[in-house]
């Protein structure tokens, strides 16, 4: 969806006329993605997750699952925030740039990371590695957007 968000911006670059058509279709692009794959997707992850912590209630008194569970959380959040970006897109009052959505799209690819690696290594490393990680992941995908940015300049593409 934030790809969508990003090129849906980045439109406001061409003309009026460009822009009414392209508008359009992106509002038309984002709600079909949202409600017929995005939120149907988010309440699958919720019920298989209330089904598996029913069936194996014990997973509660790992600690790895307490954090699981929290970045769980915060995707939750990033959903229905990212829905109010929709909304907010579509009425044409969105404050947001196309390096801010390219940042708000790489929080959800550290996020699910952060969520593979604690159920794949839950045991096997150390906390502290994975917390460095981590954060490693996020500062190199900060660079990259850094330097795909002056990529983009370079070619003479207007950027905000």
């Amino acid at each position: 969806m934030p790809r969508l968000f990003i090129y849906h911006t980045e439109a406001r670059q061409k003309s009026p006329e460009v822009y009414k058509v392209l508008h359009a279709q992106f509002v038309l692009m984002e709600r079909r993605l949202w409600w017929v794959i995005t939120t149907p997707s988010m309440y699958l992850m919720i019920a298989s997750a209330v089904t598996m912590l029913y069936l194996s209630p014990g997973l509660l008194t790992q600690g790895w699952m307490h954090v699981k569970l929290a970045f769980v959380g915060l995707l939750v959040f990033y959903h229905f925030k990212s829905q109010h970006i929709m909304k907010q897109l579509a009425a044409e009052r969105c404050s947001w740039k196309s390096s801010q959505l390219r940042l708000w799209n790489e929080l959800a690819t550290v996020v699910l990371f952060a969520i593979v690696f604690l159920v794949i290594f839950r045991s096997a490393v150390d906390w502290l590695y994975g917390v460095f990680g981590l954060v490693g992941l996020a500062v190199l995908l900060m660079v990259l957007i850094k330097l795909y940015k002056k990529y983009r300049k370079s070619k003479g593409e207007k950027i905000d």
